[in-house]
């Protein structure tokens, strides 16, 4: 073999590998940045993402000021739930933890299993929004003909108070869409028993 053509060989073997390690590393990074992408908007609230609280500091500020606070609901098309809020608006100061539900019902004859996203409007209202117990940090599964309450427990941080940006702030609406999850999913005649609507 002529000393050209190993250094050709050489060069071809250098770029294959080059061109397979560019891809393996755009794979990697495919991989971590939904991942990465959540954790920075829920760590800052950006793009109307909520924040997570442990508790909620009370109301400190003797501000008259209150937000109403819209609750949305929606499915994936292929999610044959039913899902609203129990309640539309609730009204709110600063500072103040406040409940609520949103109710969600299997009509199928199969178990089906869900996992919820949520968004807040307007999008400068998301840093402030804390959310301290929810169901949409878990799967959620039903069984068919069940039926089930689901809180929220959150509170509107009372920073949104002494930001200019945000004085124009007087509804947040916290929207929340259901997404199918895959899974083996069973008939009720499969089970051997009849449906049960628990509430």
């Amino acid at each position: 073999m002529s000393p050209d053509r190993k250094l050709l060989q050489r060069k071809n073997r250098r770029i294959a590998l080059t061109c397979l390690g560019a891809v393996a590393l755009m794979t990697g990074a495919a991989f971590v940045s939904a991942p990465l992408y959540d954790l920075f908007c829920r760590t800052t609230g950006f793009a109307g993402t909520p924040m997570r609280a442990q508790s909620a500091p009370g109301v400190a500020d003797a501000s008259e000021r209150t937000i109403t606070v819209r609750f949305n609901s929606d499915v994936a098309p292929d999610m044959p739930w039913k899902f609203q809020p129990v309640q539309r608006t609730v009204v709110v100061k600063p500072g103040e933890e406040t409940l609520i539900f949103y109710r969600a019902s299997n009509p199928t004859d199969r178990t089906v299993s869900g996992q919820a996203a949520f968004n807040v409007t307007p999008e400068k209202a998301g840093q402030y929004f804390n959310k301290i117990a929810c169901f949409c940090f878990t799967e959620q599964q039903l069984a068919p003909g069940q039926s089930v309450d689901m809180p929220v427990s959150f509170f509107v941080d009372p920073q949104i108070l002494k930001d200019p940006q945000a004085r124009d702030v007087t509804t947040i609406t916290l929207s929340y869409t259901f997404f199918r999850l895959p899974t083996e999913e069973k008939k009720v005649s499969d089970r051997g028993g009849d449906a049960r609507r628990v509430n």
